[in-house]
């Protein structure tokens, strides 16, 4: 059966997968699912912007999936590139610039005619406590423990660490945070070549993963321990619909809000 949804909805033609994409709609896309702005609503405006964020709330999605990098002087920002890129053609590495730097000038935008700044941590926060907003946190590069303390600190006195689940790549980054705040949800980001994702089992880590390694049989051993699932990143009806065939808790979109 997991073959079968599998090889239908993504290994099929367009026209055939859409058509059991749809029939799949009609009899198991009744589970409530929180659709996530990936970026915010970032295939209409430059990921990771205010403006993308404030999207994602106008577009109708329950959180919006962020980010999150230091600078040179230790303030949280968020881009998911090393680099920012700047409308003048120039580039940033977020690391090795502060934030006087890397706000002095607009970020390159191709999607819109806003002119769009990098933004804070601390900004993405205000925009999803004021839209009651899930916060799917992505730590970017390995973080020491005083500043996944910091942030997530950060994160509690600013909006609701309830509201807040952190993902990484990283798996030691996932246990640090535990460690220092174990109500934190906590998800592994997981996708092709990332070996082994049953120790989130073990450990009671949710999983956040690209819909295209997603299986039925990986979303029953979650949901069997009580653990959440989340799909990233479904742009198309046929992805859209083969996630939430899956049954998953969360479905991440740059196009989809609900």
């Amino acid at each position: 059966m997991e073959k079968v949804i599998k090889n239908t909805l993504i290994g099929l033609g367009l026209a055939a997968g859409a058509a059991v994409g749809f029939h799949l709609i009609n009899k198991e896309l009744h589970k409530d699912v929180c659709m996530i702005g990936h970026r915010g609503f970032s295939s209409k405006h430059p990921g990771n912007t205010e403006a993308a964020f404030r999207g994602a709330v106008n577009n109708g999605s329950g959180g919006i999936e962020t980010d999150v990098r230091i600078t040179k002087d230790g303030v949280f920002v968020v881009n998911h590139n090393d680099e920012a890129k700047f409308e003048d053609g120039t580039e940033l590495i977020v690391a090795e610039s502060t934030y006087k730097e890397l706000s002095a000038k607009p970020l390159y935008n191709s999607k819109s005619d806003e002119i769009v700044y990098i933004c804070t941590f601390e900004r993405y926060l205000e925009i999803c406590r004021d839209a009651n907003m899930v916060c799917f946190i992505e730590l970017k590069g390995d973080f020491t423990d005083e500043q996944i303390n910091e942030l997530f600190t950060m994160a509690d006195e600013i909006y609701d660490l309830s509201m807040c689940s952190l993902q990484s790549f990283e798996f030691e980054n996932l246990v640090k945070a535990h460690n220092a705040f174990p109500k934190l949800q906590i998800m592994l980001t997981y996708g092709k070549n990332c070996g082994d994702y049953h120790k989130c089992l073990d450990y009671g880590f949710d999983i956040d993963a690209d819909y295209k390694v997603a299986t039925p049989k990986m979303v029953k051993e979650f949901h069997d321990k009580g653990l959440k699932v989340g799909l990233w990143t479904a742009n198309d009806l046929i992805a859209l619909n083969y996630c939430r065939a899956l049954g998953v808790d969360y479905i991440e979109s740059d196009v989809y809000g609900k």
